[in-house]
């Protein structure tokens, strides 16, 4: 284990010369070892039955502890993970999901990612979906 946490093969580039700083991401992961994809996650618990509806922080939480659960059934945790993409119905929940995010992933630590506002999901009762991409060490 180095210092600053678990030794891991990626670096992190915040701001990259010439662009303008990113907020709450990194505009640039990269890594070596083995690539990791996780479907994109909802707020589903381990039944199927959706948790939280009509509630962006409680689907936030759930879908953030299933990624979590997928990238354990990976041998990956949050600190391998190098990209995720927000699919959210309405902007507004954005907040929600960063503050499910922070109690997982290191603020000096984090990802690249992209938020996206969709029209609807594939249920009417999900207000987003969350997928990652995460790269684990060779060590």
């Amino acid at each position: 284990m180095g210092q600053d946490g678990p030794m891991t093969s990626l670096t992190h580039i915040a701001t990259p010369d010439g662009v303008a700083p990113g907020v709450n991401y990194s505009h640039v992961v990269w890594g070596t070892g083995r690539f990791i994809a996780i479907s994109g996650q909802c707020a589903f618990d381990e039944k199927g039955d959706v948790v939280g509806e009509g509630d962006p922080a409680a689907q936030a939480r759930q879908i953030f502890e299933n990624l979590r659960r997928c990238l354990e059934a990976a041998g990956a945790t949050f600190d391998d993970v190098v990209k995720l993409t927000v699919f959210v119905t309405d902007v507004a929940y954005l907040p929600a999901i960063r503050e499910a995010r922070d109690a997982h992933i290191n603020n000096g630590r984090l990802p690249a990612s992209s938020a996206v506002q969709v029209a609807a999901l594939f249920r009417p009762d999900l207000l987003m979906e969350i997928e990652a991409f995460a790269v684990v060490s060779d060590r």
